[in-house]
């Protein structure tokens, strides 16, 4: 029976042209084999994603050994996402976690998984990717949890108004309504 942790080392988005859209590489140093030494310096991770993207960016495939790491990734019209992770990692299990997180941002993006809503939204990116994966270890496969995690309302909005959405005029009505109703409970 295995019980390790399923991991990562990587997490890329690349643009069409091949330029780096967003790029979080792990290095936990609770790993038994020591840390790390691979992609230390900003050019060994440029040099990486430049190869990578040159062998990928035609669609095709998912799965591919490059370099020595398993690379598992998936076109969105005009970005390619990537889970990168050593090479006796379980294939099917980067590969649902890559779906997983692609699943979730789709919800969140609105189905606009595209390079501007990306970078318009990073941070629900990044929230999303850190609800999936947290220090290269894979944690969640179910998109729905990790969508409604990422939304969940703030605790701080106990009156249930929402002032993003609704007029000046609007906003005091509603407050104005909700001051009488708790007036007259007493």
């Amino acid at each position: 029976m295995n019980l390790s942790l399923h991991s990562i080392q990587a997490f890329l988005i690349i643009d069409a042209e091949g330029n780096r859209v967003l790029a979080k590489y792990y290095h936990p140093k609770s790993n038994p084999w020591g840390e790390i030494k691979e992609f230390q310096s900003l050019k060994d991770q440029k040099a990486f994603e430049k190869g990578l993207w040159q062998k990928t960016k035609k669609a095709g495939g998912d799965i591919i050994l490059y370099d020595g790491h398993l690379a598992v990734y998936k076109h969105s019209l005009d970005v390619i996402l990537y889970f990168i992770a050593g090479p006796t990692e379980n294939e099917l299990m980067v590969s649902l976690a890559l779906s997983t997180l692609i699943d979730a941002m789709t919800m969140l993006l609105r189905n606009s998984l595209e390079k501007r809503g990306i970078l318009e939204n990073l941070d629900m990116v990044l929230l999303c990717l850190d609800e999936t994966v947290d220090d290269g270890i894979i944690l969640d496969t179910d998109s729905a949890a990790i969508a409604s995690r990422v939304t969940r309302p703030r605790p701080d909005n106990e009156m249930g108004i929402n002032i993003n959405e609704q007029t000046l005029m609007s906003a005091y009505l509603t407050v104005r309504d909700k001051v009488q109703q708790r007036i007259g409970q007493l």
